[in-house]
């Protein structure tokens, strides 16, 4: 099974273990178990939230968003989502975060954070700062008083939440930011003032500011020469970006591997460390290649299909095969773990609206906690107290007589030692 695990995530490592004298403990029955793999396999958790954390503050229901999961119970969510992703997404944007002036949904989301980290679940903020979803009472102020409310909260929401959400989205789609015409916002009007790059400076240095440990994000979905100028700009102007971020919504039909790994490549050469931040395959009808911005696209009722689901179910595994093959590549996030309230109606989910699965998402735990994955294997120990353990870099568990022991495995061959209490 490890030949279907790209070599730069393969482990090769001969576990030793003590025994609670630091003896060897020798001919000894044990299980290896994985935990948890090290590379990042994440869905947004904007389903989970009313459900964890309870009802959005007053004012936001007048705010639109997705991913409200009406009708489907945390009994549903919970397995399904901690059954194949070890990290989460949730919705810090503006106009939902704060829908009055100084009334935020700070504890909600506080309260469904927890919930994920306390699960083994690594939470991700999306994002500090963007053009759409701003709050309406925002649109009367003047470009100062918005720059300084903008510095505030890119500083401290990281301050707020560190040691629980240590990945932000710090700015969002600045490619078009400063031009963007489809409804009038203050932040565009700010980008436009200050120019793409001290947008951006503005991003990057206060969420820096706020928490100096985060690993912060620049991300967009235009995905063309643009967004590496900007990047290249951004880097020469000596502004720390720790991760880059493209967004892949495929609504218009599955780009294939060749067209993936060519953006990849793109962008790998800046050195930094790609999180495909938002990913998304139809399982109906294909939206409309005519169309230029997705948002535009809005019908009625848009069913998921037996022949789109088996299409989404093939485009799936062929592009988490060709994203976690990259080396670049850190992360994938999914952006939708059910139908139900997806973004723009679209069935994108890999649960339906009813909770059943599709086959999308046997797919994907085929691969997540199948061919990438190592379950309970039963080992005997050699003399020397050492046992051979190959599989793809995680988190494991040792564990035999009366002792169960973590054990972190990095890609490449390694030995490490583990000490038991008995």
């Amino acid at each position: 099974m490890t030949d279907r695990i790209p070599a730069h995530h393969r482990v090769y490592a001969t576990v030793r273990v003590l025994d609670a004298a630091g003896e060897p403990l020798r001919d000894a029955d044990v299980t290896v178990e994985q935990r948890r793999q090290a590379f990042g396999f994440g869905n947004i958790g904007f389903d989970l939230l009313p459900l964890v954390g309870g009802p959005a503050p007053h004012g936001a229901e007048d705010v639109e968003a997705f991913g409200t999961a009406e009708g489907l119970p945390l009994e549903v969510l919970e397995p399904a989502f901690l059954g194949l992703f070890n990290q989460v997404t949730l919705p810090f944007y503006w106009g939902r975060y704060e829908p009055e002036r100084g009334v935020t949904d700070e504890e909600r989301l506080r309260r469904t954070a927890q919930w994920f980290v306390d699960r083994g679940v690594t939470v991700k903020g999306h994002p500090l700062l963007w053009h759409t979803v701003t709050p309406a009472w925002q649109a009367a102020l003047p470009l100062d008083e918005v720059e300084r409310l903008q510095r505030e909260r890119s500083r401290s929401l990281p301050a707020a939440f560190a040691g629980l959400i240590d990945v932000w989205d710090a700015i969002n789609e600045a490619v078009i930011m400063p031009v963007f015409a489809n409804g009038a916002n203050r932040i565009t009007d700010l980008a436009a003032r200050k120019g793409r790059l001290e947008t951006v400076r503005l991003a990057f240095e206060e969420a820096r500011a706020g928490d100096p440990a985060a690993t912060l994000l620049i991300n967009d979905f235009d995905l063309s020469p643009a967004y590496e100028r900007l990047i290249e700009e951004v880097l020469d102007a000596g502004i720390a970006v720790d991760a880059i971020g493209l967004q892949t919504h495929m609504h218009q039909g599955y780009r294939g591997e060749a067209a993936t790994t060519a953006v990849l490549d793109r962008f790998a050469r800046f050195g930094l460390p790609l999180h495909m931040t938002e990913t998304s395959l139809v399982s109906g009808h294909l939206m409309p290649p005519e169309i230029e911005d997705l948002n535009d696209y809005r019908v009625p009722d848009w069913p998921t299909t037996a022949e789109g689901e088996a299409r989404q179910a093939d485009e799936l595994v062929r592009h988490y095969r060709t994203l976690v093959a990259h080396r670049a590549v850190e992360v994938v996030n999914y952006w939708g773990i059910t139908d139900a309230g997806a973004w723009l109606g679209a069935p994108i989910g890999l649960l339906r609206e009813d909770g059943s699965r599709k086959p999308g998402y046997d797919a994907l735990e085929a691969l997540i906690r199948g061919d990438w994955w190592l379950p309970s294997t039963a080992l005997r120990t050699d003399g020397d107290g050492a046992v051979r353990v190959t599989g793809f870099a995680g988190d494991f568990v040792v564990a035999g007589a009366g002792f169960e022991v973590p054990v972190a495995l990095a890609a490449g061959a390694v030995d490490v030692t583990v000490r038991t209490r008995v």
